[in-house]
């Protein structure tokens, strides 16, 4: 549940915050005629994404068991690869989002109200198709469907939520520090995910080792077990884990977490 909470959470809120800002600069310039369109766009995108999370789940449940395990590896690692570039994107255009939005539906409103809705078709797929991805990936981790439904549910309603109040001036939310934990987040979640397409892989014979355990605890840590499905869920732990899951989840981690924690870099000026 925990998982696919801050999932739902982290990415329906960068999506509501995107939508807030393009709906609150048409009102700011009186241009409320053109919320039709935009709405059109952000429905469109909406629709496009749970689609494609209906296409993953039926071409999975088509395939052969290999064909499962080989599907599964690849949309694992597919999207491990959008989820880290997503994070990054974010933490590198936080700060000039809202003005490079403003400046795309200022030339989209004076071309027309198709491009306006192409505008905000394109703000929220990326968002959306990332979201489906990895939401997809990460139930196949799990033990328990139900409960992560009922986490995706929870994080889409709260976050939701605070995008309506956001937007209202209800609240305040520093949104760097939650960007930067709810990164962090992600990128964990990321890391069990990528250990679970290794594990598929090895499962194949793709990759050697599927019988080299760094540990095997089902003796006394069941898979399906409370505390086996709330540690797969969270950190990607895996009862049986190989040591090229373990070395390939720890160098994920190591290479991902210290540049995205890291401090930009800030130039100083050289006297001559």
């Amino acid at each position: 549940m925990l998982s696919t909470f801050i999932i739902a959470l982290r990415e329906g809120l960068e999506a509501c915050l995107i939508v807030g800002i393009l709906v609150a600069y048409i009102v700011k310039t009186n241009r409320q005629g053109y919320l039709k369109p935009l709405w059109i766009g952000v429905v469109t995108a909406v629709v496009m994404s749970i689609a494609l999370g209906a296409f993953l789940t039926l071409t999975s449940v088509s395939l052969s068991e290999r064909g499962q395990e080989f599907f599964a590896g690849i949309t694992s690692f597919i999207a491990v690869a959008l989820v880290t570039w997503m994070v990054f994107w974010m933490k590198r255009t936080a700060r000039t989002l809202r003005s490079e939005l403003q400046g795309k539906l200022d030339t989209a409103v004076a071309t027309g109200p198709l491009a306006l809705a192409g505008v905000a078709f394109v703000a929220v797929i990326r968002e959306g198709l990332e979201t489906s991805l990895f939401v997809y990936t990460n139930f196949q981790t799990v033990a328990d469907v139900t409960s992560s439904t009922i986490g995706l549910l929870l994080g889409f309603a709260v976050s939701i939520t605070l995008g309506y109040l956001i937007y209202k001036s209800a609240i305040r939310l520093n949104l760097a520090k939650f960007f930067t934990y709810s990164g962090v987040a992600l990128i964990v979640v990321a890391a069990g995910v990528l250990s679970y397409g290794i594990h598929e892989f090895q499962e194949l014979g793709y990759l050697p080792g599927p019988d080299a355990f760094a540990w095997d605890v089902t003796s006394f840590i069941a898979k399906d077990s409370i505390l086996g499905a709330s540690l797969s869920g969270t950190i990607g732990f895996d009862t049986t884990t190989s040591w090229l899951q373990l070395g390939v989840y720890v160098l994920y981690l190591g290479s991902v977490l210290v540049p995205y924690l890291s401090k930009p870099r800030t130039k100083t000026a050289v006297n001559a």
